[in-house]
């Protein structure tokens, strides 16, 4: 289950007042961006994929979080509510390698539960779907996938498995791609005008704050 658009956008406003910051907009973006490309390929559900892109990110509602934090609070957050199929987004987004992203024993309450979780799911199309356009879209609109690892690069550093992460993105874009007939840029409005903006990279402003 997911909410309706309604639903999905008010939960958004509520979220941005508890935590405000650049999240709820790239959020919103997210969403855009998995509406536009699912309305061009056959079986999938536009409007679905609208909802999951939205909340993909909810779990930033409860403050400046970890990577694991937000994910495993927005899928316990989800599931309070009964919508299984965003609470399932909230944990997949951030880990295209899924069951893959951890070849190490995890020692943190969120990570294991992470874990778990990904080594019992069958990644599907909107799993996928949301680790793609977590990486086309801003703040302030949408930018070429190049941009966007940059941008996340020089937030949180580079990682072991960094350059796989970027491997499978891509591989998911040329599937996506293959199967709307179009390249997907060309389905984010104004991509050529924001990509060209380079606005200061966001970090919050907490001292000794650890993104891992």
């Amino acid at each position: 289950m997911y909410p309706s658009i309604k639903q999905a956008e008010q939960e958004l406003e509520l979220a941005y007042e508890k935590n405000p910051g650049p999240w709820t907009k790239h959020s919103k973006n997210t969403g855009i961006a998995a509406r536009n490309i699912a309305s061009k390929i056959s079986g999938m559900n536009a409007q679905k994929a609208y909802v999951l892109g939205m909340l993909h990110d909810i779990g930033r509602r409860v403050g400046i979080v970890s990577i694991p934090k937000h994910v495993y609070e927005g899928y316990k957050y989800c599931m309070e509510h009964g919508w299984d199929e965003v609470a399932r987004v909230c944990l997949t987004h951030s880990y295209p390698l899924m069951k893959a992203e951890f070849n190490f024993i995890p020692d943190t309450e969120e990570e294991i539960f992470i874990k778990e979780h990904l080594l019992g799911y069958k990644i599907d199309d909107y799993d996928r779907l949301l680790q793609l356009c977590d990486g086309l879209a801003v703040d302030y609109g949408f930018c070429i996938l190049e941009k966007r690892f940059v941008d996340i690069v020089r937030r949180y550093g580079m990682w072991e498995n960094t350059l796989q992460r970027w491997d499978v993105t891509y591989n998911i874009k040329a599937d996506f791609e293959k199967r709307m007939g179009c390249n997907l840029y060309d389905v984010l409005p104004d991509i050529g005008e924001t990509t060209l903006l380079s606005p200061p990279v966001w970090q919050p402003d907490i001292k000794g704050f650890s993104w891992k």
